[in-house]
């Protein structure tokens, strides 16, 4: 006696296929379309930032210069370092998820939350640092820039293991692709912020 699955009998495909037309272009990208959105709203803001950055700069080269003279970049190295890590491994999981391996991807997904609460640790003790020095987000105009923009960041990085643990709990291929694609956001930012804030003259 054969039984139809409703969840995978062809009435149910064209509404699917509906719903997915219904986003365009962000029905083909890995992971739920809601969260492509969100991703690329929160590049825009970071966009923004990027950009005030860049104008402040060119309006007091002094105090920018002097700034970022003040900041650590073997921190802020070891941090990238950290993040680049965790996207591999979130990488990872999304591939064990894909060959069945649940346990290895949650194993993967544990290692990259772990190095986001690293990467937390590693910029509080920044942070730390800065405020021995009596330098705070009223400083100069160079670390207020400086606190928004990787405070914001920190944020994201909060966000995205909170992100990783909720999907390594549901632990579906389509949740994990979500998850991820949010991390490796927020390790793309970093790889922009780092050089902008701490290298480039």
């Amino acid at each position: 006696m054969n039984q139809t699955d409703p969840l995978t009998s062809e009435e149910s495909l064209p509404a699917s296929a509906d719903s997915d037309q219904g986003w365009g272009a962000l029905s083909d990208l890995p992971g739920n379309p809601i969260m492509w959105v969100l991703i690329i709203s929160e590049l825009l803001v970071f966009g923004a930032f990027f950009i005030a950055f860049g104008v402040a700069r060119i309006l007091d080269v002094e105090t920018f210069r002097a700034g970022q003279a003040l900041l650590d970049v073997r921190m802020g190295g070891a941090n990238t370092l950290v993040l680049v890590t965790s996207g591999w491994l979130a990488a990872k999981a999304v591939q064990m998820v894909g060959l069945g391996r649940g346990r290895a991807s949650r194993f993967y997904l544990a290692g990259a939350g772990g190095l986001g609460l690293v990467f937390l640790v590693i910029k509080g003790l920044e942070y730390a640092s800065k405020a021995a020095q009596g330098i705070d987000i009223e400083t100069n105009t160079f670390f207020t820039l400086f606190y928004l923009m990787t405070g914001f960041h920190a944020m994201h990085v909060i966000m995205g293991i909170i992100v990783l643990a909720i999907v390594g709990w549901k632990n579906s291929p389509e949740n994990l692709e979500t998850g991820a694609a949010f991390w490796h956001m927020v390790d793309l930012i970093w790889l922009i912020l780092f050089p902008i804030v701490y290298l480039l003259q």
